[in-house]
């Protein structure tokens, strides 16, 4: 029997996509208003879900408060109220787009969960924009 438990956080964080390979008038054409030089800023709504065999002795897939702990320590720590492209190591070369954003943040929850664990990243950029990532 597998079983997948969610758990869903928020963060806010600056950033600007662009590609320092490509003219500025490219950045603009293929990025837009995200291209703002001064920045622009995000009410990201995460979800990590983990699918796996319930426990027999707890009851558990994997205790939510432990999950919460980990993403606060993991990511919420690291990235609320940050620029990204600035405040980041992570992304002081790699354009932080939601896709790419989604990737490092299954990339840092991963090290620390049983390996008999699916881990599924959900990335919500606004209302209608979001990313999934699973590994």
């Amino acid at each position: 029997m597998q079983v997948t438990v969610c758990r869903t956080e928020h963060f806010n964080a600056a950033h600007r996509l662009h590609n320092s390979n490509w003219s500025a008038e490219q950045n603009t054409r293929v990025f837009g208003k995200c291209n703002n030089p001064n920045y622009h800023g995000h009410n990201y709504n995460l979800t990590v879900r983990l699918t796996g065999p319930v426990d027999s002795e707890t009851g558990y897939v994997y205790d939510l408060k432990r999950l919460s702990d980990l993403i606060k320590h993991e990511v919420l720590d690291r990235y609320d109220h940050r620029n990204l492209n600035l405040d980041t190591e992570e992304f002081r070369n790699l354009n932080p787009t939601a896709e790419n954003i989604a990737v490092v943040i299954w990339q840092r929850l991963r090290p620390h969960l049983d390996g008999g664990l699916a881990l599924s990243v959900t990335l919500y950029e606004t209302d209608r924009n979001f990313v999934e990532y699973h590994g």
